[in-house]
């Protein structure tokens, strides 16, 4: 007999089943016992009123692995309106030993630590392992996205001969004898395939060895990034990210509405134009200084505040970004250079997304570097592209975890990984 997933068990009422899964909770009283089997698509009620499945309940323990042959009945009490009687109950490993916290309440009592630290059975929780399920979704949402518009899929090297941007923290490695470093940014490789596909996109790992210790920062993180060729300027990149973020946003709820209705979640409606603010109006908006270099975080709640009340919208493009304050491979803004053709995005008040035109002339680049004083030589494979010819470009990356953790209401971005690395954490 074929095994079927909770989810489709009310297509088979009347007919006997077979499910498995791990014991999620059982109800012992005095003559019927109830066990819930958690599989990965849901739960499944079982009746048991025989003294033989009774008895057979109560010598398990929850998370227990357990197969069950049982008869299909509706009862709109049970999850998904049916539930299953006349069970036969088989074990299909030891009993399992007891969890340090109850997977069957309805979140986790345990603090953020100790779930971390016991994160293969912390994910089990229906609440921890939702929101994975909405950042499958998002990253299928954001190839399809890009597939629809002739990009292509390209794979970086994670371990590189230099950091990506001057002055950033890297991960240093041994790489047969010689210096290496952890990729903080397909950045260089990306732009580089522009040259060869003209749209690109990767899915992958990122590296930022900065010592911060924040909810909203991870040493390890996934970066959904994009790059494309003969751009007008930015906001044609800006474009691109609005009909990618709506394509990630509709195949999350197209593809995780049961994991959003499991977090209480809407989606939130992309505008067909995200209001967009310069740099500077920003800072007025806010009420920073106008001389203030960069937007705090606390700014950045202030613009996200601005764009609900005045737009209603939860995301809202700040444009125009000092040079100072971006990367030596930024285009500047023609008509004021020392602003850049550059952006961030912020999502309920939180920078999610950094983008922007990139330099594509040669001489630009060795005049951007010259005058940070930073060498030609580590960037010369780099750079030496260039001279072979390059359209007017730009893209931009999305950080997936602090995406999951806005749209969800994560207060912290472990809550949404897996298995996070960050400032203390190696394990498990």
């Amino acid at each position: 007999m074929q095994r079927i997933l909770s989810t489709q068990l009310p297509a088979h009422v009347g007919a006997t089943v077979r499910v498995a899964g791990w014991v999620h909770r059982r109800r012992l009283l005095k003559s019927v016992a109830f066990l819930i089997v958690r599989d990965a698509a849901g739960l499944t009620q079982v009746v048991a009123a025989d003294p033989v499945a009774r008895a057979a309940v109560e010598r398990l323990t929850e998370e227990t692995v357990v197969e069950v042959t049982a008869t299909v009945v509706a009862n709109p009490a049970a999850p998904a309106g049916v539930e299953l009687t006349h069970p036969t109950v088989r074990p299909l490993g030891p009993p399992a030993a007891a969890p340090p916290f109850d997977l069957y309440r309805p979140a986790l009592a345990a603090t953020l630590p100790t779930q971390l630290d016991h994160a293969p059975v912390a994910l089990r929780h229906p609440r921890r392992s939702a929101a994975l399920r909405v950042a499958a979704a998002a990253v299928a949402g954001f190839r399809a996205a890009l597939d629809a518009r002739d990009f292509v899929e390209i794979h970086t090297p994670k371990v590189v001969a230099s950091s990506t941007e001057s002055g950033a923290n890297v991960f240093a490695l041994d790489w047969f004898g010689r210096p290496a470093y952890l990729a903080q940014s397909p950045q260089f490789y990306k732009q580089l395939m522009v040259g060869v596909f003209e749209r690109v996109y990767e899915v992958g790992p990122v590296f930022r060895a900065e010592p911060h210790d924040t909810a909203r920062h991870l040493a390890q993180y996934t970066s959904l990034d994009a790059e494309l060729g003969f751009v007008g300027d930015h906001t044609d990149v800006m474009a691109v990210l609005r009909d990618t973020l709506a394509g990630m946003l509709a195949t999350v709820a197209d593809r995780a509405g049961t994991a959003l209705g499991t977090l209480g979640v809407t989606v939130p409606q992309v505008p067909a134009r995200i209001p967009a603010v310069h740099f500077t109006e920003a800072l007025a908006i806010a009420g920073a200084p106008a001389d203030e270099p960069d937007l705090a975080p606390a700014h950045e709640r202030a613009l996200g505040e601005w764009a609900r009340r005045e737009h209603g919208s939860e995301f809202v493009f700040v444009t125009g970004y000092p040079m100072a304050k971006r990367p030596f491979y930024t285009h500047p803004d023609p008509a004021r250079p020392a602003y850049s053709n550059g952006f961030d995005l912020l999502f309920r008040g939180l920078e999610l997304v950094t983008g922007g035109q990139r330099l594509h002339r040669h001489d630009d680049y060795l005049a951007a570097l010259a005058a940070r004083g930073e060498p030609v030589e580590p960037y010369a494979g780099y750079v030496d592209a260039f001279r072979h010819g390059m359209p007017p470009h730009g893209g931009f990356a999305i950080g997936l975890e602090r995406f999951v953790a806005r749209l969800v209401g994560a207060a912290n971005v472990r809550e949404v990984t897996a298995f996070p690395r960050d400032l203390h954490r190696l394990t498990p």
